[in-house]
This record gives C-alpha cells, sequence and structure tokens, in this order.
C-alpha cells in the first residue's frame, strides 16, 4: 500500500501504524497449508538516500542501520502476538532482539492468510499454531541467506559459520560481519526453499519471558488504535441502528438540534440515522435530540421467551452427525441412562475500545482506518457499498482495543462506508457504548442435552447434542457440511475423555431478531461448560470423587491427566475449606491446548457468590513467551468468570434490554480473586490460548457452586434465587 497524503505523516513506523510496502512480486501458497514466500519487499517511498534495506520475504526488512523491521500477520489486540510472532522470526532469523522493532502487515490476503483459516483473519486462537511453522521458514530462510552472502564476502564455507544476534561470525578467523553490511550480496541470492531450522535447544529467545513489545507505546500514550486515528479535517459521527433489526426509518424530527453548537449534518438511511459534528459531544448530543420514529417490522414481536421455546423444541430434533463411535443406542438399551439439559445464554462482547471506523469516501476511492481482525472482509465491504473496485479501497490498520471475536464482523465499516458517501472529507463513526450491546453479533444462546451410561465407574455410553445457531454457515459456508457447524461441536466431537459408545450431534436453530457471531470460545465455551457439568453429576452419582472419576477416563489423553495431576496437587484437592465454600473442577482439551482449572468459591445465604481463588494448569506445547501464557490466562479466566456470573442479553418487543456496564456486567477488580498459572513444558507444537481461559472458567465456576451448595445449575449466568440458602437441598 502506497503512503497517501492523508495519512498521519507525523507517526513513526512502529506499532500501532500500517504498514505501507509496495508489492513487488507474487506469493505462492504451498500445498498443505504451509506459507512460502519468496518475493522482493522494498520499503516503499524510502530513497537510497535514506539507506537500502533487504527485504528477503514479506515479513522481514533489514536496514543498513542495522534495524530489523518485522511486518506481523495477525494483529494486535490485547493478547501479546506481536510480541509473540516477532520473537518466533527473530529467533530463526538470529536477529539482536533490542533492534528488533514491528509493523502490522497490510491487506494481502495472498501473502498474510492465515494458513488455517485460508483468509487474513486474526481468531480462532490460531495465530501461534498457523504461523509457528512458515515465520520459522521466513526467519530461517533470510538468516541463510545472509550466511551464504558472508561466505562469500570472506571467502570461506558457509558452514563455518554461525549467527548471533545480527552477526555472522567466523570463529576461526574472528572476523564478524553484522547483517546490515550484507544487504546488498544478499539481496541476489535464492532463498532456500527448505531452510534449516534451529533445534529446540539452541533457542535463544522462544521460551523466554520477555517484555512486551507493545507495552511502552501503550503506557506512554503514543499507540494509536483505531478509535484514535486522526485524518486532516476529521468530523466526528455517532448512529443510532433500528431498535429492532430488520427496522427501517419513517421519520426523524430535527428541530431538536439547531441550537446544539458543533452539529454539522444528520445522515438520514434506510435504517440508521447518525448525526456529524465538530466533535463527539456535539454528535451525540445532536443525536439524542432527534425524535427519530422507526418501522420497526416483524422482529418486534421477538422476546427472550420465544427463542428459548424454539431451541428447546429444535433440542428434539435429529441433527448433523459430529461423531459416531460404536453403538449408543444398543449400549443404552438395558440399563440406567442420567439425562440432563445445559443452557448458555446470548452473550455481548463489550470491547474496551468501542466499535469505530473512519473513513474517506472520495469518487472512486476510499480510505480507511480501523482496528479489525478481518482487513480482507473490511476492503470488500467497503468496496460494496462504495460501488468501487476493492483495489480502490485504501486500509490503515490499527492496534485493536479488545477484540473477542467482535472484530471478526465487518459491519462497522459498512455503516461508516454508508455514511462517509454522505459526508464531504473524512469522518469518524463511533458508536456510543448503548449501540455497541444492542446492535452487537451475540454470542449464541446454546441447548445441550447429554445422555450417559455408567457401569463399574466407568461410562460406557454418551450421547451429547448441540442446539444453536451455527456461525460457520454464515461466516464460512465452505465448511459447514452434513449440517455440523465445526466449531457449534469443538471440544465436544474431541473431548479427551475415553468412552467407547459416543455420538455428537449438531442441531441448527438460527434466532430471530439476532445477529449471532464469534465470542472469545464460542462453541468450546459452551459445550466445555455442559460436558464438565454432567460429568460432574455423574461423578456425584456414583459417589466417586470428581478428579478421581475424571482420571479414569483419560487413560488415552495423558496431556489432560497430567494437567488434571497438577491442578489437584496445585489447588489442595480434597483440603477442608470453610462452611459455605466449595470447589470445582474442569478439564479440557480446546485450540490445541490440554487445561485443567480450579475454582474455588463462597456462596452466602442470599445466594451471593464470592471468588476465593482460581488455579489453572496449561500444556499448549511449545511456549514461546510465558509471560503472555499467563496473561491471556488470567484476562480470558476474568472474562469468563464475568459471564458465569453476570453474562445475559435478553430481548423484549425486539429490543435489547441492556445497554451499559450498569445492567451488563463486568467483574470489578475488587472481585477478581488470585489467579494462579501454571504452565507444564512440552515438546509438542504449541496450541492456541487466547480463549482457552474463558473456556476453562465457566464450568469450573459452576461445579464450585454445586459443591458449595448442592445445588446443580444447568443453566449460567448463575441464578442467586437457586442457590440461596432457603433453596438449597
Amino acid at each position: 500500500m502506497q503512503r497517501r497524503a492523508s495519512d498521519m505523516a507525523a507517526q513513526p513506523d512502529t506499532i500501532g501504524q500500517a504498514a505501507r510496502v509496495t508489492r513487488r512480486g507474487v506469493l505462492a501458497l504451498a500445498t498443505g497449508g504451509a506459507l512460502v514466500v519468496a518475493l522482493q519487499l522494498p520499503l516503499s517511498g524510502r530513497s537510497e538516500a535514506e539507506g537500502a534495506t533487504l527485504a528477503r520475504n514479506g515479513f522481514i526488512r533489514i536496514a543498513r542501520d542495522g534495524s530489523v523491521t518485522l511486518i506481523i500477520p495477525q494483529v494486535e489486540m490485547g493478547q501479546g502476538i506481536y510480541t509473540a510472532l516477532a520473537m518466533v522470526l527473530a529467533e530463526e532469523l538470529d536477529a539482536d532482539w533490542a533492534s528488533v522493532k514491528v509493523e502490522h502487515a497490510p491487506e494481502d490476503k495472498a501473502l498474510y492468510a492465515n494458513p488455517l483459516l485460508q483468509e487474513q483473519i486474526t481468531g480462532g486462537s490460531t495465530s501461534v499454531r498457523a504461523f509457528w511453522m512458515p515465520l520459522r521458514k521466513a526467519g530461517a530462510g533470510a538468516r541463510a541467506c545472509l550466511v551464504a552472502a558472508a561466505a562469500g564476502k570472506l571467502g570461506v564455507t558457509a558452514s563455518s559459520l554461525r549467527t548471533e544476534k545480527g552477526v555472522v561470525i567466523h570463529d576461526a578467523s574472528g572476523r564478524r560481519l553484522p547483517y546490515a553490511s550484507l544487504i546488498d550480496r544478499a539481496a541476489g541470492l535464492s532463498v532456500p526453499e527448505d531452510p534449516v531450522l534451529k533445534t529446540r535447544d539452541t533457542f535463544s529467545l522462544i521460551g523466554k519471558p520477555l517484555h512486551r513489545l507493545d507495552t511502552p507505546p501503550k503506557t506512554d500514550g503514543k499507540v494509536i488504535y483505531g478509535i484514535d486515528a486522526m485524518p486532516p479535517g476529521v468530523k466526528f459521527a455517532t448512529l443510532r441502528i433500528s431498535p429492532v433489526l430488520g427496522g427501517r426509518v419513517v421519520n426523524v424530527d430535527r428541530s431538536g438540534i439547531k441550537d446544539i453548537p458543533g452539529v454539522r449534518q444528520v445522515v438520514v438511511l434506510d435504517d440508521v440515522v447518525a448525526v456529524v459534528g465538530d466533535h463527539m459531544w456535539a454528535a451525540k448530543r445532536g443525536l439524542d435530540a432527534l425524535d427519530i420514529r422507526w418501522d420497526e417490522g416483524s422482529n418486534a414481536r421477538v422476546d427472550t421467551a420465544m427463542i428459548w421455546d424454539r431451541l428447546r423444541n429444535a433440542s428434539k430434533r435429529d441433527g448433523g452427525v459430529a461423531r459416531n463411535d460404536g453403538d449408543v443406542a444398543k449400549a443404552f438399551e438395558d440399563g440406567d441412562v442420567f439425562t440432563a439439559e445445559y443452557e448458555m445464554p446470548f452473550l455481548a462482547h463489550t470491547c474496551m475500545e468501542p466499535i469505530n471506523c473512519t473513513v474517506h469516501m472520495r469518487p472512486g476511492e476510499a480510505e480507511i482506518w480501523i482496528g479489525t481482525q478481518v482487513m480482507t472482509r473490511v476492503r470488500d465491504t467497503v468496496a460494496k457499498v462504495a460501488g468501487i473496485p476493492r483495489e480502490k479501497v485504501h486500509i490503515n490498520q490499527h492496534l485493536i482495543g479488545g477484540g473477542f471475536g467482535r472484530k471478526l464482523e465487518p459491519d462497522m465499516a459498512g455503516y461508516a462506508a454508508r455514511i462517509g458517501r454522505e459526508v464531504e472529507g473524512p469522518v469518524k463513526v463511533v458508536w456510543t457504548r448503548e449501540e455497541d450491546v444492542r446492535h452487537d453479533y451475540f454470542r449464541p444462546c446454546y441447548h445441550d442435552t447429554l445422555s450417559a451410561r455408567v457401569q463399574n465407574g466407568k461410562i460406557t455410553a454418551w450421547k451429547h447434542k448441540v442446539a444453536g445457531s451455527a456461525i460457520t454457515a454464515r461466516f464460512a459456508p465452505v465448511v459447514f457440511k452434513d449440517g455440523v457447524d465445526v466449531d457449534g461441536v469443538e471440544s465436544a466431537h474431541d473431548m479427551p475423555y475415553d468412552i467407547p459408545n459416543m455420538r455428537v450431534e449438531f442441531v441448527q436453530e438460527e434466532p430471530p431478531g439476532v445477529h449471532t457471531g464469534w465470542w472469545r470460545g464460542v462453541g468450546p465455551n459452551n459445550n466445555v461448560y455442559a460436558i464438565e457439568s454432567f460429568i460432574e453429576e455423574l461423578a456425584r452419582r456414583e459417589k466417586v470423587d470428581s478428579i478421581e472419576f475424571r482420571r479414569a477416563h483419560l487413560g488415552k489423553a495423558p496431556r489432560a491427566l497430567a494437567a488434571l495431576d497438577l491442578a489437584r496437587e496445585k489447588s489442595g484437592w480434597g483440603t477442608m475449606l470453610p462452611p459455605g465454600c466449595g470447589r470445582g473442577v474442569a478439564v479440557q482439551n480446546s485450540f490445541g491446548s490440554f487445561i485443567a482449572t480450579v475454582v474455588e468459591c463462597e456462596v452466602d445465604d442470599y445466594g451471593e457468590i464470592k471468588l476465593r481463588r482460581v488455579i489453572t494448569c496449561v500444556d499448549t506445547g511449545v511456549v514461546v513467551n510465558p509471560n503472555s501464557v499467563i496473561a491471556q490466562m488470567q484476562g480470558g479466566l476474568i472474562y469468563g468468570l464475568t459471564a458465569g456470573l453476570y453474562g445475559e442479553i435478553t430481548l423484549k418487543n425486539g429490543r435489547v434490554e441492556q445497554s451499559n456496564f450498569h445492567d451488563y456486567r463486568a467483574l470489578r477488580i475488587d472481585q477478581t480473586p488470585p489467579i494462579e498459572v501454571h504452565i507444564i513444558p512440552s515438546a509438542e507444537l504449541p496450541g492456541g490460548l487466547g480463549e482457552t481461559g474463558t473456556t476453562a472458567s465457566v464450568a469450573a465456576l459452576r461445579n464450585a457452586i454445586y459443591d458449595a451448595t448442592g445445588v446443580p445449575l444447568r443453566r449460567m449466568p448463575a441464578e442467586r434465587a437457586l442457590i440461596a440458602k432457603e433453596a438449597r437441598p
């Protein structure tokens, strides 16, 4: 992407600003999903006087001043991915970490597509898993070229050289050549197709608890989030979307805004009204002063009870079969079969950075400033709105102030582009928190029906039917096959327990009146909750310790078993707790990581819950940065515990009833318990961690409440009336 006159020229080429480079080659996607990079990628707009660079591929630039810029294909949204992926690249490159800088990758699906997702997407806890080998090969390939260049310059064999901290070293003669001195020679060399990678015992960066690269600019305020983008002459706008999905504007009375200073324009579209002003306060005051009349349409009859009735009825249908081992029906014929049903409600994302997008819509082209998880989809969305070729849409990517899956949707760019077409010059469209909550793409509500037969302390047959919205049917229909949403059954069809007869089904039931979308864990956080709640009830029916019952079924999942055993040790499982307190455990195999979590809580006579302690033990394969593992698990657990205690979106007369943190609560700092994260050393390939803490928390909390009160909750969030002392068995 070329630099443009309207860019924020004062910003340095560092974290928080989109990388702008000119593509001068082609990329080939190799079979098997490996990303093979072999293109020259000089820095756009840099003259010879400023110093030449070596751009060995789309991920690495080495400048004459010795600095190394790493282009990161996944977006930073608080998960530490800029640091983790930079560590992977720098490790194989043998770069001097002190000289490393990072930039966002530009929108370029061919070059920067996530190999696991086949799109330029940051999501699904895939960033390290997807780019572990491609980035190692990119770094090793660049290093091989530098070594070959040094060998030619020194007149020695490449095998007699080694690299360290951005220098090629010839030990026999003591000569040392910095990478920057080799860029002219290296530029003409071919990158080996299969470069030699480091062995893990030679890693100098991977596995070290390094400080995150994005922390200093976030601390001193230099970082630029999407909401901070301020192109010259920008105006501000805020919007009101039809309060009922599918509604339309009938009339707008503008008389109330006449005397509000700073209001510049009212934009009325079919389903949205926006006010444009000199600043956000003027736009918000202007919007509040409008009298808008809506035709709410047929969804005005939708309410929460209707949605649950439809979902519960749908759960009685046969579903698409995701797994079918043995013969469950035959195993259920003789003997006691226990059945239970579990539910989870709609949930909103409530990212710290409200939904926003800045646009400048010109004749025949558009420029966008945004923090998004889906750059390609944003570009396509704006191109469609503007009726222009996608190549005429220029995206400036920024850090995201929390994504959680919400910013996997491009709707905010679509609304901004529609409004921007009516505004002269750039306009920043910012959603209020109320619009953010009421017009979210909600985590689906789910209804799970589980049945099992236990003989001699072992589960011999298991059936799990998941009913809910199929996000993949909309978002990635190519993977929605035979009626099975692969996300909807994740951590269910591949759960770690060894059961000879197992059947897992998925029933698609799309709720009326709302959009559904990805939410930090989605299918796995529902399935781990339902499965681990059900396992807990089976253990108690068998009068067997919860951990021992799980251990008996983990013989073929040694990594899960090791995590559970460590959690038992670290939590003091089995030791006495004060009256009204309980411990709950949950085991999971989610996103390629194996985790066991124990939650301790106290429930008072009125059903109020106090979190006492959380212990989680994690085997996520090779750990790139232990600090990020701990931070991701802690953040995910807090996010999930918030949902388990308070999270629920409800509808009445087609309208979402919640609007802000006063009625859609978040766990507060004084409610957050000590959280211990224990990392299990592993040589396995890296797993995902962005969502696993969230997935781990709700079931362990539910089981701790069960232990404290004897009440087996079948629905979350925890209902105080059901666990108050007077309601307990």
